[in-house]
């Protein structure tokens, strides 16, 4: 009659067990975020009451303000790749976007062409406008270029976070 005893004790292991595994994996992922990123592409609009839009401060040695969308219309979700580029002693940050980033960069890009798309980054604890370029014309491939607001170190490892990102958001698509 002591076979409750031994179906307690495998319930205890088994429980035990669980436990390790949710804070082995819990302690991992904080890890892994910390050097994710995050970046979002906001849409200029006409200032209004309707608090659907808000005005954001672009950049740091010469500071502009932009009235643009709260909601992006485009993320890192769409995103496949991200890479530093050197223009004239300058870095600049090349976005390549998948299929769904590209239609809706294309749309965007011509439905509002002449419009600013306010560029938002989260990266190493900083959180930053890094740039607003103006869409003059349509962007058909996919690949949308700028210079960010962001020294050479602070871009690299931007890239770096960003790329990382993207793996990460492969890997739960598959």
């Amino acid at each position: 009659m002591n076979s409750g005893g031994a179906w307690f004790n495998t319930f205890l292991l088994v429980t035990l067990w669980v436990t390790a595994m949710a804070c082995w994996a819990g302690c991992r992922s904080q890890s892994r975020s910390k050097s994710l990123a995050a970046l979002s592409l906001h849409l200029e609009v006409n200032p209004d009451a309707s608090g659907w839009n808000e005005p954001v401060t672009v950049g740091r040695s010469t500071p502009f303000v932009v009235n643009v969308e709260k909601r992006p219309f485009l993320t890192e979700q769409e995103l496949l790749e991200a890479v530093l580029v050197e223009t004239n002693a300058m870095v600049a940050l090349k976005l390549q976007f998948g299929h769904r980033g590209t239609l809706l960069l294309d749309q965007y890009s011509s439905a509002y062409r002449g419009k600013r798309a306010a560029i938002l980054a989260r990266w190493d604890q900083t959180v930053r406008w890094l740039a607003a370029p103006r869409m003059e014309q349509r962007i058909t491939n996919g690949v949308l270029v700028f210079t960010p607001d962001a020294n050479r170190s602070e871009a690299e490892r931007l890239v770096q976070a960003l790329n990382k990102t993207v793996r990460a958001i492969g890997q739960t698509r598959l």
